[in-house]
């Protein structure tokens, strides 16, 4: 009797980023991207999106309820919102930990995309830029310990900040969302991170 391999239940949480906005096409973002990567590597995956366009981190709560036990894998993307909405950094972590701590106590092992670095967004008047990089800076360095703390898998993003910052085509026409050609670089960055939590998943008992 053969022995049929179920997929890999991967769900995406968060802000518009984890939900595409921007992109071009469907195929284009982190979901179906993220997905494509691991397929390449033996693991096959099926995914779901959860996240919601201008979620904070307040939102995570909700949305991890509503997938239930459902993920094995999750990716949580989220922060960009709490920075444009002027939320404290011990609020904003405050959430999310809560949100980070309930996936693991249900076994899931999750990738933290950290809050973007503002201040390379275009649409970002240049003399606010250097209070958006340092405001997203001290997010994502509280990010990184909650997540630490969690056993929660961390995305470094900092390589994907400068080719944004070089190039405007990686802004959609809004000037804030990535394009698909964005959202092909920030899948870059996430992917051997979220193959790393894949292996560790499938190496649990």
């Amino acid at each position: 009797m053969s022995h049929v391999v179920e997929p890999v239940r991967l769900a995406l949480f968060g802000d518009s980023l984890a939900a595409g906005v921007g992109a071009t096409s469907r195929p284009d973002t982190l979901g179906p991207l993220l997905s494509a990567d691991l397929a390449s590597t033996g693991v096959e995956v099926e995914h779901r999106v959860y996240a919601s366009s201008g979620a904070r981190s307040v939102a995570l709560a909700g949305q991890v309820a509503t997938a239930g036990g459902w993920p094995r894998l999750a990716v949580v993307v989220v922060g960009a919102n709490d920075l444009t909405h002027f939320v404290p950094v011990p609020e904003a972590v405050a959430h999310l930990a809560a949100a980070l701590g309930a996936l693991r106590r249900d076994g899931v092992e999750v990738v933290l995309v950290p809050a973007p670095d503002l201040g390379v967004v275009t649409l970002v008047p240049p003399d606010l830029r250097g209070y958006a990089r340092d405001a997203g800076l001290a997010l994502r360095t509280a990010q990184r310990r909650a997540a630490e703390a969690a056993g929660v898998h961390v995305v470094d993003t900092s390589a994907a900040s400068e080719l944004f910052a070089a190039d405007p085509s990686m802004f959609s026409a809004d000037r804030f969302h990535p394009s698909s050609a964005g959202y092909r670089v920030i899948a870059a960055a996430v992917a051997p991170v979220l193959r790393a939590a894949a292996r560790a998943l499938l190496q649990t008992p």
